[in-house]
């Protein structure tokens, strides 16, 4: 099928309120054998796939909003949606579910929302509609009173809402606002806060519909600004029409659309600015409220993203020379925010989005704008440019390798973010902390492996060493020249701060790359010299590198600081901290403490022989004391190798029983004194033997004499049960 009339998207609403987009197909109703019922049945229009195999519950209730979409709840907490291409296509489906339901295609909801109270349900029967108050001044009070008794019960909800729309009964309120702010009637004007208030919580789009209206809204806000609660009323209608100004950086030709921009700015800050903070309960009575917003934002980046003549000029006007700087910057921001509206939409619709922007030529349009000397243009191009990293890295990473065949250096896009990054102006260096985190992003291996195969992590990372990674050092090596840091103030300390973190990062995930870009360009000598710094967070960066370091526990990189003595600055900070408790002397310690236990026997060496004289008064922790003892006894294995040899033996002829009582008892044996063995089983001593011999017996003779004695006294003890362990020492 391919009539347009209906092409839908199908959603469904997830555990956070949102909308996801489950495809776009075409809707059909009829009888389904297996559902034993007329249900609706949406095709994918790609592959002809079943999207959505639904039954028309005569129970469901189904909510026709906003001319093209009918909403419903198959179960608890699973709500769907049909969003129609045209209107004709929706009114044609909801007249079927009408016929099945035996309901009037007129309504906008086919059955109440939550089951009554029985009580309830008599008084429904007995009253079957609701008689609204004649909409006058004096009875405002009472039309106040109606609204906030009929919000508790959604039947009662119901019904108000079918009296308000039936009789056009919002228009009449508000232009009873415009009497009470022309007569200054306050009592009125709080009355009409309530009365709008509670209507929103009515959570009905047919409502909404009219109060969004262009002709309805801004007075709709106007009564939202007469909040009883404050001594003043807000000044919202002023805001939206004197300060907030709506410019067409590119002239919009769809009068449909500009409205439908319109339309969704107000009525997102009626949400964010102008509705007091709804409670647990009232959240879930504006879920329409929230659709709504949504639903119009995905309608205008789809009109947006199918204007080809829109896109291609602004991308022309953004990189055009001799567009002057104050429109440059509203094009940026426009782009920015069509962005932001890109996130409503779902991973394959965003996807199409994004691909759309970069056939338009969205990443050479940043490098240029990045360019530019206006700090406010560069700062929008930098939130739309982290956009396209954080959805799809590869695309970018991909645009730099292919820039970097034909440009130098100094202008690749990756170099621009980067030279952005150490020359950020922010004391608290903001920008430079959302570069960094973007940078990350674009050099981490498990986004590759994830979005591509293991050839774009070879080759970006080769690119990366070879052509960025010089621009992102330049500042730590400019300021290491000495043995201390040349610049040493806080915005500096900052700055080196960040690039450490990146070249953490990378240690512990490019490894090959890393590795030799550090010890070719003696990058941890230079490093170390921060830690000299008067800033206790930089000085601690830098022992955080060095200890990633030697966490890899990597021969060449022990070799490397072995030969440059890089453990000198660590010991000098060390000592220099004199006896004060604090993050650097916790840190050091435990950097020492991790090579005593896992026993890098190099580096164990190493500090001994060169450092033992600066560390063995330290004696509140044995850090030190368990180091110098490791060294002790690897240069005992190295001057008698018998006798390693021989405690590996003995470690191999663990004799290890299953039975735990079994271990147990083995340990008394040998930790038993020979004067605990009865008389007649007193054992010949080895020792004594090899005296009147004049022969030495050897350890390992001794400790399998010993234990076969012991074995068996207790055999004599444990008749038959010791079969097994004899054949073992046998």
């Amino acid at each position: 099928m391919t009539d347009t009339r209906r092409r839908v998207k199908v959603y469904t609403l997830n555990e956070d309120r949102q909308w996801d987009d489950r495809g776009t197909g075409h809707v059909s109703s009829g009888y389904v054998e297996r559902l034993k019922g007329m249900s609706l049945l949406v095709r994918a229009e790609s592959d002809g796939s079943l999207l959505l195999e639904s039954k028309i519950n005569p129970n469901t209730a189904y909510q026709k909003q906003q001319d093209t979409l009918i909403v419903w709840s198959e179960a608890e907490n699973y709500d769907l949606a049909l969003s129609f291409q045209e209107k004709a296509g929706c009114d044609e489906i909801w007249e079927k579910i009408c016929q099945v339901q035996g309901k009037d295609p007129s309504v906008d909801i086919t059955q109440d929302l939550v089951d009554e109270s029985e009580e309830e349900r008599f008084d429904d029967m007995s009253s079957p509609g609701l008689e609204l108050p004649s909409c006058e001044l004096s009875r405002l009070e009472e039309i106040a009173e109606l609204v906030a008794s009929s919000l508790p019960s959604p039947l009662r909800r119901e019904k108000l809402a079918l009296a308000l729309e039936n009789e056009g009964y919002i228009k009449k309120l508000l232009e009873l606002f415009h009497v009470c702010e022309d007569l200054e009637n306050i009592e009125g004007l709080h009355h009409l806060y309530e009365i709008i208030k509670g209507i929103f919580l009515l959570n009905r789009t047919a409502l909404f519909e009219v109060m969004f209206s262009e002709e309805c809204i801004m007075d709709v806000i106007g009564c939202l600004e007469y909040d009883p609660a404050l001594s003043q009323p807000r000044k919202h209608r002023e805001f939206l029409t004197k300060t907030a100004k709506f410019k067409e950086v590119i002239p919009i030709s769809d009068p449909e659309l500009k409205q439908k921009i319109h339309q969704t700015y107000r009525v997102q800050y009626i949400q964010d600015m102008v509705l007091p903070t709804p409670s647990v309960f009232e959240e879930n009575m504006l879920s329409t409220l929230h659709s709504f917003i949504f639903f119009n934002k995905v309608e205008i980046v789809g009109m947006l993203q199918e204007d080809e003549k829109f896109l291609t000029d602004l991308f022309a006007q953004l990189t055009d020379e001799a567009t002057d700087e104050e429109k440059r910057q509203e094009l940026v921001n426009f782009l920015k925010e069509f962005c932001a509206f890109s996130q409503t939409l779902q991973p394959q619709n965003r996807d199409a989005f994004f691909k759309t922007l970069s056939n338009m030529g969205i990443l050479p349009a940043l490098e240029v704008i990045l360019g530019m000397d206006d700090t406010q243009v560069r700062s929008a191009a930098t939130d739309i440019f982290s956009y396209l990293v954080e959805y799809n890295p590869s695309m970018v990473r991909e645009f730099v390798m292919q820039e970097a065949q034909q440009n130098d250096d100094d202008i690749l896009l990756i170099n621009l973010i980067i030279e952005h990054m150490i020359c950020d102006t922010d004391p608290e260096l903001g920008g430079a902390v959302q570069l960094m985190g973007l940078l990350r992003t674009l050099v981490d291996p498990e986004n590759m492996l994830a979005t591509a195969n293991k050839t774009e992590k070879t080759e970006f990372l080769g690119f990366f060493y070879k052509h960025c990674m010089h621009v992102l050092t330049a500042p730590l090596l400019a300021n290491t020249t000495e043995d201390k840091p040349s610049k040493d103030d806080f915005q500096t300390a900052q700055l080196l701060a960040l690039v450490l973190e990146l070249l953490t990062f990378c240690v512990e995930h490019h490894t090959y790359h890393i590795k030799n870009y550090i010890i070719n360009k003696d990058i941890l000598r230079r490093v170390l010299v921060l830690m000299a710094s008067k800033h206790a967070f930089l000085a601690l960066c830098a022992l955080r590198f060095k200890r990633k370091i030697i966490g890899l526990k990597d021969e060449f990189y022990n070799r490397y600081i072995m030969k440059s003595f890089l453990f000198e600055p660590v010991v000098k900070a060390f000592l220099n901290n004199g006896s004060r408790y604090n993050l650097m002397n916790s840190a050091i310690i435990e950097m020492f403490e991790f090579i005593r236990v896992e026993d890098i026997k190099s580096l164990t060496a190493h500090v001994i022989e060169n450092y033992w004289k600066a560390l063995e008064d330290v004696d509140y922790v044995q850090t030190f004391k368990g180091l110098k003892l490791r060294f002790e006894q690897q240069r005992e294995r190295q001057d008698n190798p018998k006798l390693d040899s021989m405690r590996s033996i003995l470690r191999n002829h663990r004799y290890r029983r299953d039975a735990r009582t079994l271990e147990d008892e083995e340990e008394m044996w040998f930790n038993a004194d020979e004067d605990d063995i009865e008389d007649g089983e007193a054992v010949v001593s080895p020792s004594d033997k090899a005296k009147n011999d004049d022969d030495i017996m050897d350890p390992i003779s001794k400790f399998m004499e010993r234990k076969k004695c012991m074995l068996n006294k207790w055999a004599r003890k444990n008749k038959g049960f010791l079969t097994l362990g004899l054949f073992f020492i046998s």
